[in-house]
């Protein structure tokens, strides 16, 4: 008896160093794993942002000069990251994630930069769920559709220009699929359109480092001239 309840003990005592072992590994794993992944998130923000606008335009680390805005007429419900990039002291170029409502399939989720004097560095497709061969030409791996955006602005371009041509404005649509460009072209004119109407507060926003996981603070409103207060608020279908 006494050895089998030596051996219980033992095999008891093996078992809990083996736990222990394991969860301290898990544990180590987890902590690499999640630093890697939020490296790998950085690295294609910068680069989804590069492909905008080469890295020779500006000077500063994109991701240093972050800040939080939220903007629900954009889609973004929720705080988000928009980055800023500098030429010396000047901030240059904002790149704000927004969301196309009116997608096909439904939100397209959209990076745009906007120049300090209101033009368009350029729009890219982060994510979408459109028609394979006729919505996914917004892609621009797919088509250079795309780049028809850049360097356009509401000083350049008319207000009625800001549609597709089946609508009577500039831009093209794709055979059998309209609703996708049409709800593109719709985001991009009024990101620009609250660009402008919040510009001062985004110039004197404070930014911070980007930092995976953070809490928001001091989160800019992108809203409509109508609205009130709408420079800042601190908080933590057939084609």
């Amino acid at each position: 008896m006494d050895s089998l309840l030596n051996s219980i003990r033992k095999n008891a005592v093996g078992l809990a160093i083996f736990a222990a072992l394991t969860a301290g590994l898990i544990a180590v794993i987890q902590v690499s794993t999640k630093e890697r992944i939020n490296q790998n998130i950085q690295q294609a923000r910068v680069k989804a942002l590069q492909d905008i606008l080469p890295a020779d335009q500006y000077d500063n680390d994109l991701l240093q000069d972050a800040l939080w805005f939220q903007s629900p007429e954009l889609g973004i419900t929720k705080p988000q990251e928009a980055f800023i990039a500098m030429n010396g002291e000047q901030r240059s170029v904002f790149f704000f994630p927004i969301q196309a409502l009116e997608g096909y399939t439904g939100p397209i989720s959209l990076v745009v930069g906007i120049k300090i004097n209101g033009e368009l560095a350029g729009v890219r497709v982060l994510q979408h769920q459109e028609t394979p061969g006729l919505g996914d030409k917004i892609e621009l791996k797919k088509s250079n559709w795309i780049l028809s955006f850049n360097d356009l602005s509401l000083t350049n371009t008319k207000t009625e220009a800001w549609k597709v041509k089946k609508d009577g404005g500039q831009f093209d649509q794709f055979t059998g699929a309209t609703i996708t460009p049409r709800a593109i072209v719709k985001a991009v004119h009024h990101s620009l359109v609250l660009f402008k109407q919040n510009k001062d507060a985004l110039l004197l926003a404070e930014t911070h480092p980007s930092i995976e996981g953070a809490e928001p603070s001091k989160v800019i409103n992108l809203v409509s001239a109508s609205e009130k207060n709408p420079t800042s608020n601190d908080q933590g279908k057939g084609e």
